[in-house]
Parts: C-alpha cells; structure tokens; sequence
C-alpha cells in the first residue's frame, strides 16, 4: 500500500521557501522518519484527514491536548460563542477566574495561577519565580527532560555530571546555562551529589514527573519522594513540569497519580482544551512574588484571552464532571500495550494513557537508555503504520497519545496493525 501524498509533498515545498524548514516546529518536518509530512486538512474524533484525503487513526492528538478527541461539540460551541464576543480584550474576564478554580480543583500546590500562552512561558515564567522566592540562581534539570526552549533550559550534559551545563542550541550564550545544572532522570544519587556540593544556591529543581520527551520514561519507585525530601531539605522549590500529564494521567495530573505534592507546577496542553493557553502555578507566598504584587516581572497580552479560556474552561469541566475517561483510556491504552510486547520487538513504557516503543532490549529509564534506540528501524515502523492509517508521532522521543474518542474497534483495529508488524 502506498499513500497518495501528492498535495501534502506540493504544499511542503511551498512552505520551505515561507518558513524555516517548512515549518512552525521542528518535529512536523518528519526529518527524522525520511518523509514528507502530511499537511492536515480536518480532523473528528480520533480522525485526522490531511489534504490528499488520507484518513487516519491519530495517536498523536495534537501533541496531548486531544484528550477528548478532536472537535469535541461542546468545546467547538463553547470557543465559537467566545468568538462572537469578540477574540481579545487586554483586560481581565471573568473566564479567567473560573479556569483557574478548575485548576484549583485538581491541583493542590496551586494555590495561585497564572495563565500565560505555552508551555515554553509557564516553565520559564515558573523558574523566574522560584529565582526570585529564593534569591538563589542555580537550577537543577534531567538529561532528556524538555521544558520548552527557553535559553537556560536548552541544555545538554558537560563533561562531568558536577560540570555546568553547555548550550544545546546556537544562539543561547553560555552564560545563560551557566546557572543550569544537570542530573541523570531516575538517579537520586547524583541528585543527592549535586546538593552535596550547590544545595544553598539551587533555587529549583524542575522535572517531568513521567518523562515524555525522550519517549515515555516512567519514574521509577521513590524517584518523585526522593526529589521531595531533597528540596524540603534545602529550601528548594520543586517544579513539576506537567505540561503534558497535567489532566491526563488524572484529573490531578502526576502529582495525584503519585502522590508527591510540588511547591509549583506548570500546565499546558489539556488545560488550553486545544488553544494556545498553560499556566503556571504554586504555594501562595511563591506566586505572591510575581507582578504586579512582587518583583518577578512577567505580563503577556495575550494571557488568559477570552477564547482560549473558553476551550479550557470547557474541556476541565467536561473532565471533572466524568472522571471515568481516565480509566476508560488508560484500559485503552493497556491494549496497545500488550500488543506491542507481543512483537517481540520493542520494549514499552506506559504510564496512563501515555505510552511509547522503543526500538530496543531491555528497561528504559534514562535518556541514556532511550538514546540506544534503532532509529532506522524506528523510521521503517513510522511507515508501515502510516501506509496502515494509523498516525503516530514521527519522531522515536515523543509519546502516543489515547483519548476518549478512541473507539474500542479502532484500537482492537490498531492493536491487529501492531502485532502484524
């Protein structure tokens, strides 16, 4: 079987000569699978139609958002209706307010919000903040870990686990990672090294509680404790980065999954119902610092824009309101699961509705171990599952995603695909 992707490939090449690579964010370039990628047309529940008129079963859900599936009624209504009012104000609406008790909700160390346009903002916001609450400089990330693209957080390891961090993108001078150190995902030892040797100067420590930006890597049992009673030691804010697992692993996100309490947190994706909107979150002496009440500046004029707190005010009450989507995804997602194990091929990791295969022996815990990975065999799966009309990220270190509208005979359709592999 070979897809016609006759008008995707014409308006790629269209694009390459408007934007860098031909596209707004890196990934959608399909580099690393050696195709070119599928200009979407629409999408309807867990279908996505690119441009050729293809239709595919769509794990990617727009990078997590679509936990409801796409173009749920109630949300499409909801953003329309704010639209008719007008898309932007500059000016504080009620909206806001009712998003943020949503938050609240589900959130116990939020006990202030504020919202912002992406996720990238939220964690940058954030860090500012714990900098600011603590006086201190330091911040403390995990190899594989990806907080946006902020230029303290553009990292990669030096040539010490104790050494500073070097930039991992032109354009970011050294002296912005200076104050950015790194530790492996999972290892409390060198957690603990780090402290040993920076404790009174690291003003946070920000993580992923499930990684889902090297695949899916779960943390393993007492990692997130470990990481709390480090902190509370040393004065240190913990930052859960929930951009991703916010409102997905559960109504709580990782922090209830687990049951570790972060003195912040930051969402995106789910909690903007598919519009550009996340948050960022914390104990109330912390987010008392920020402006206009402290002095950690931060403003956006589009923050908390009418219609994106439509879609996120819509989307929080539709999951709070049947909380059963959590099991009834993640009962999907263990399908998918069991099937991939049943290859042979791949090891997996699950963590809810989040799941990954990575084309290797043996656990994945780290990046170390995720980067062991067969790339090539990675990009020959990609293919297969899309000429079988099944769309998954293109890319080795990016989740899948299952969402509500996943019908039980599209995964029992899916799961066939995988074990046929």
């Amino acid at each position: 079987m070979s897809l016609n992707t006759e008008r995707s490939e014409e308006l790629f090449a269209e694009a390459k000569g408007l934007m860098p690579g031909g596209v707004n964010s890196p990934v959608r370039a399909f580099n690393a699978v050696g195709r070119t990628p599928l200009f979407i047309d629409h999408a309807s529940g867990d279908r996505i139609f690119d441009v050729d008129g293809n239709e595919f079963i769509d794990y990617v859900c727009s990078w997590g958002p679509g936990i409801l599936g796409h173009a749920r009624p109630e949300v499409i209504e909801a953003v329309q209706k704010a639209c008719a009012g007008g898309l932007t104000f500059g000016a504080p609406t009620k909206r806001e307010s009712e998003l943020a008790e949503l938050i609240q909700a589900g959130s116990p160390a939020a006990e202030k919000i504020r919202l912002v346009n992406s996720g990238t903002e939220a964690v940058m916001s954030a860090v500012r903040a714990a900098r600011g609450y603590t006086g201190r400089d330091l911040i403390l990330k995990f190899v594989g870990c990806y907080h946006g693209h902020s230029d303290g957080l553009l990292v990669k390891a030096g040539s010490g686990l104790l050494t500073n961090a070097v930039p991992d993108s032109a354009g970011v001078p050294k002296a912005f990672t200076d104050c950015t150190l790194l530790a492996e995902y999972n290892n409390v030892s060198q957690v603990e090294d780090l402290f040993s040797e920076y404790g009174d100067r690291i003003a946070c420590v920000v993580v992923e509680p499930v990684a889902a930006n090297m695949g899916v890597v779960p943390p393993q049992p007492g990692f997130l404790s470990a990481l709390r009673r480090i902190t509370a030691e040393h004065g240190t804010v913990l930052l859960f980065d929930e951009v991703i697992t916010g409102f997905r692993l559960s109504y709580g996100g990782a922090a209830e999954y687990y049951g570790v309490k972060p003195d912040m947190v930051t969402y995106g994706k789910i909690v903007g119902g598919g519009m550009p909107l996340a948050a960022y979150c914390g104990q109330r002496d912390i987010m008392d610092c920020v402006s206009p009440l402290g002095p950690v500046y931060q403003a956006g004029t589009l923050s908390g824009n009418p219609v994106a707190t439509a879609a996120g005010v819509t989307t929080l009450q539709l999951l709070l309101k049947d909380k059963d989507i959590y099991r009834r995804i993640d009962e999907k997602a263990e399908k998918l699961e069991k099937a991939y194990a049943e290859t042979g091929k791949v090891t997996v990791n699950r963590v809810g509705s989040l799941l990954s295969a990575f084309f290797t022996h043996g656990p994945v815990r780290n990046f170390t171990d995720a980067d062991r990975t067969d790339k090539t065999a990675f990009s020959a799966y990609f293919s297969y599952m899309l000429e079988h009309s099944v769309y998954v990220a293109p890319s080795q270190y990016e989740a899948m995603f299952v969402s509500d509208a996943h019908s039980e005979d599209d995964i029992a359709r899916t799961c066939e695909i995988i074990k046929n592999y």
